[in-house]
């Protein structure tokens, strides 16, 4: 071309989530049967969504305007059940007018970092949601700026850490945290989101937080952000229909905004957003007048409490499968239906058994000068089927596995939390036959 035309920041976009897809399909096509643990969808692990919420669906779909388009910000009355929604949970005054719908929260979080100044970073927790470093990166065009999760620590974040980097890094404007965290399944405690708060105002910064799972944590207590943030403390907060649900296929999630009026720069670039979905006309209309429905009928808490239910059991009985494993830390989680597991010590060279010529062959050679717990995952699912996603894909130099607690059978879920647990023992010894 007669001018450049690609992004700086385009070798920044990456989402190992899917990417581990193409080499399972490969394999697939060899032969291997996949248990697919690296997105997480429940509707593809067979989650059944109730009659009586289709039901909702099927009638709003019959209401003509359901096809036409929305106002830019989203249908008043879901975003005036989403403010009465915050009341109840925080106590705090939010304004319709302060909630903002997008198609999906990956709507959201890609026009969040288009639109900020291109000097102005984010720095967000590693290891990291790649849709929210890659992001931030492209815009950018340089590597996202990150804090670190402590999984000796049961995936604390590093207080100390992001003191540091805000204090030494000028072009900070605003700290990301992903509560409950994916992919580590972590809860921040209310103490640690203070700590954060308390930096964001001596440093004059702005807060996002992605709160996506905010209704599916059960071994930690969830504090909203909105808590916190008092009078003085810009921040935007995410959260969607997609997991909750579940209905990732609707794509409806949205912002709220606090405290935009505090900080005219910040208010500039809130109105900023504003206009760029204006530019787009609106979002997705039928899920947005779907949601008044669901929020308010008495048996959606009930739904969403024992979904959770089921997911703590998955958790524990993960944990006790594999928070034992010599060479392992496995902290158990704490939210949604995501375990991440770290190799503390693991051989750069093991192997597993793979009876399949062929797909051993293309595994040895797709495994060359990629990080260890790559190799792990690529031996796992050439050997087992089983298709995770390797920690050093969420932007960390921690190396593991990220998995999900999806799997609604009990024994189908248990064999393969075992065929995973035996796998590890299995790539630790093999260099030592």
């Amino acid at each position: 071309m007669r001018t450049r035309i690609v992004h700086e920041g385009a070798d920044e976009l990456s989402y190992e989530i899917r990417g581990i897809v193409t080499f399972a399909e490969e394999l697939q096509k060899l032969g291997v049967d996949i248990i697919w643990e690296n997105i997480g969808d429940p509707i593809v692990k067979g989650e059944q969504v109730p009659a009586w919420i289709k039901d909702i669906i099927a009638k709003e779909v019959q209401d003509n305007d359901s096809f036409g388009y929305s106002p830019t910000k989203g249908v008043k009355e879901a975003r005036e059940c989403i403010a009465e929604e915050r009341k109840r949970e925080s106590g705090v005054d939010l304004s319709p007018d302060d909630i903002l719908f997008f198609n999906g929260l990956g709507d959201a979080i890609s026009i969040v970092y288009t639109y900020l100044h291109r000097g102005a970073r984010i720095i967000g927790p590693s290891p990291a949601y790649p849709t929210h470093s890659s992001a931030e990166a492209a815009h950018a065009g340089s590597p996202h700026i990150t804090y670190t999760l402590d999984p000796h620590r049961n995936w604390l974040p590093d207080v100390e850490d992001i003191k540091n980097k805000v204090a030494y890094n000028p072009a900070v404007a605003g700290i990301l945290i992903i509560n409950p965290d994916n992919p580590t399944g972590m809860v921040y405690p209310r103490r640690v989101l203070e700590e954060i708060v308390l930096l964001a105002r001596r440093h004059n910064l702005f807060l996002i937080a992605d709160e996506t799972y905010a209704r599916l944590a059960y071994n930690g207590e969830f504090t909203p952000l909105a808590e916190l943030v008092g009078d003085d403390v810009p921040a935007i907060v995410m959260r969607g229909l997609s997991k909750e649900v579940p209905w990732p296929g609707a794509r409806a999630g949205w912002i709220e905004v606090y405290n935009a009026e505090v900080d005219e720069s910040f208010a500039r670039y809130v109105k900023t957003l504003n206009d760029a979905k204006m530019l787009e006309v609106c979002s997705t209309t039928l899920p947005q007048r779907v949601l008044p429905k669901l929020f308010s009928d008495e048996r959606y808490e009930t739904h969403v409490r024992a979904r959770v239910e089921q997911y703590a059991k998955r958790a524990n009985r993960a944990y006790a499968a594999l928070g034992s494993i010599p060479g392992v830390i496995a902290p158990r989680a704490e939210s949604s239906f995501y375990y991440s597991i770290v190799f503390d010590d693991m051989p750069e060279k093991g192997t597993l058994p793979i009876e399949n010529v062929a797909v051993r062959e293309r595994t040895e050679q797709a495994v060359k000068g990629v990080p260890v717990d790559k190799r792990f995952v690529y031996y796992l699912l050439a050997s087992t089927g089983i298709c995770v996603v390797p920690l050093s894909g969420f932007n960390t130099d921690i190396l593991g596995f990220r998995m999900t607690l999806l799997e609604p059978d009990e024994e189908t879920f248990d064999t393969t939390v075992k065929n995973i647990a035996d796998a590890i023992v299995g790539y630790q010894k093999s260099v030592c036959i």
